[in-house]
């Protein structure tokens, strides 16, 4: 009996040893032959699936083919939202089109390649790239859109499909929504055509973003590159084999002391998961340990190059922190004015320098999409930098996208400027805005609450609290300063502390950030988050 892509995958991921390869083939059979339909949910960070068992050639068609119609159909509303003037102005100006190096990246792209081209719509093939490098190349070549086919930091057996318009940036709700729609009426009735390999228009998009950045004038690139190249330092990337291996080098120049980890082809990404989290630091921690220049810095990227974790060999330096500082450096070093804009998630370690700094907090709802107001090109207020604790950051005059390479860029900046490691960097600025000390957790609930049922159950949290209660925590209790309502429910005490509970919109699970101004309340902050949602 033949195995699914599950059961396959399943052994894939355990450690196959001598039957990976056979494995893979019996992957990659199901993924050409199987016209078994998938119920595509395609949000602001495209469409994902399990190789062999959603993601197969013929669905991939599938959403290849909604887009084209969505762009046919389009009415004023929808087309400004896409950014082009009709359906002939969107073929003119055409597809920036690639992927990661995941499974059959190749494969599925031509099959893309195919639905634009037979509609009369311009390609423009990158192969394997990054996802700032899409955003960076929609603007810079004056494409109408991109697609890049990738899950971002989801395992080896998962793909995706992500789809910008023509200002750069993710999708908002008017678009997935109808290509979500636009598929799934799709894909009972839809016949696979049968596309060959790629042969057309293609671009180097290391090149594209090298210049983009050059133009941007948002990092000083010559500091930068003159301080990669010197024996000062020690720069060391982990890519954990994925796409983003060899762009900083296209960025900083051959010169850079550079240390490159983990940049080989691996489509099972060493049997873990590949997200820039502590435990995969571990090798450029370790690496770092080993260097006797005067400074250090560390990253680790995840595969399609949106996420970024930091080190400077002495510790591990998140989003929640690293965001504020960039925005401090800005501001404060580079003369930029503009707000700071952070997710409700994100530690408020920004907000306390913000508010010292006398500069606006535009603080949204989770998802990089709702950062898009203060990062279009002339907007006004601009963002001095935009970042969210998942790890994505962008900035001033940047990609309406995460991108880790500016995030890499923005951190040599600020040691070579300076003339401190981040560490030393942080410390200051705690030293004069106070510590902050952001964690994050969650707990399963029964499938039944999924979807609406759990919305509301968080929501009821917020109808019983009110400003000025108290709340237990620990042995002792908190004193309600704030409640905000804009994603889940976020409690802000009086000592700057808070807790926020999030219902996950896709799994029965609820999400709890908290953000405590002492390490030793963190696990009486999680307790107190789980018995506000009991109660609820």
């Amino acid at each position: 009996m033949q195995q699914t892509a599950e059961t396959l995958w399943k052994e894939l991921l355990a450690g196959p040893g001598e039957r990976r390869q056979e494995l893979l083939d019996a992957v990659e059979r199901l993924v050409l032959t199987s016209t078994a339909p998938a119920t595509v949910s395609f949000g602001t960070s495209g469409w994902r699936g399990e190789l062999g068992t959603e993601f197969t050639l013929r669905n991939v068609q599938v959403v290849a083919e909604a887009i084209v119609q969505l762009y046919r159909e389009a009415d004023k509303e929808l087309l400004r939202a896409l950014g082009v003037k009709d359906f002939a102005d969107f073929a003119e100006r055409g597809l920036l089109l690639g992927h990661d190096n995941r499974f059959m990246g190749p494969r599925f792209a031509a099959v893309v390649a195919g639905v634009f081209r037979r509609h009369g719509v311009r390609v423009v093939y990158a192969g394997e790239a990054s996802t700032p490098e899409y955003s960076a190349g929609i603007e810079t070549m004056k494409m109408a859109c991109a697609i890049n086919l990738t899950p971002s930091h989801n395992p080896a057996n998962y793909s995706g499909f992500k789809f910008n318009p023509a200002d750069g940036g993710p999708a908002g709700p008017e678009i997935t929504n109808r290509i979500t729609e636009l598929a799934n009426a799709r894909m009972p009735w839809h016949q696979y055509v049968e596309d060959g390999p790629y042969e057309g228009e293609t671009v180097d998009l290391k090149k594209v973003y090298a210049k983009f950045i050059e133009s941007k004038k948002t990092i000083d690139i010559d500091l930068v590159r003159k301080f990669a190249a010197s024996g000062d330092v020690a720069i060391v990337v982990d890519y954990v084999h994925g796409s983003t291996r060899g762009r900083p080098r296209a960025v900083l120049g051959p010169d850079a002391k550079l240390t490159e980890l983990r940049t080989g082809t691996d489509v099972l990404f060493g049997g873990i998961a590949p997200e820039p989290s502590e435990a995969n630091m571990a090798g450029v921690v370790a690496e770092l340990a080993k260097r006797t220049e005067k400074f250090k810095v560390g990253v680790i990227f995840d595969p399609d190059g949106d996420r970024i974790r930091l080190t400077d060999g002495t510790r591990q330096i998140t989003m929640n922190h690293f965001g504020a500082m960039v925005f401090h450096y800005f501001h404060t070093r580079r003369g930029f004015r503009g707000v700071l804009a952070k997710s409700v998630a994100t530690s408020d370690f920004g907000n306390a320098i913000a508010d010292k700094l006398g500069v606006k907090i535009c603080e949204t709802s989770v998802g990089f999409k709702n950062f898009r107001p203060w990062l279009l090109p002339g907007a006004n207020p601009m963002a001095v930098a935009a970042f969210e604790e998942s790890d994505g950051i962008s900035g001033w005059n940047n990609t309406l996208e995460k991108d880790a390479q500016f995030g890499l860029l923005c951190a040599l900046e600020i040691v070579a400027r300076t003339g401190k490691n981040l560490g030393e960097y942080l410390d200051d600025l705690q030293a004069e805005f106070g510590a902050f000390y952001p964690e994050r957790s969650g707990f399963a609930v029964d499938k039944s609450l999924v979807g609406a049922p759990l919305k509301a159950k968080v929501k009821a949290i917020g109808e019983k609290l009110a400003v000025g209660q108290e709340v237990p925590v620990g042995s002792g209790s908190k004193k309600i300063a704030k409640i905000i309502t804009l994603d889940g429910v976020k409690v802000v005490f009086e000592d700057k502390s808070w807790l926020l509970v999030r219902p996950s919109g896709t799994e029965p699970k609820v999400r709890i950030y908290a953000e405590c101004r002492m390490e030793s309340e963190k696990d009486a902050m999680f307790a107190a988050a789980k018995a506000l949602f009991d109660n609820a």
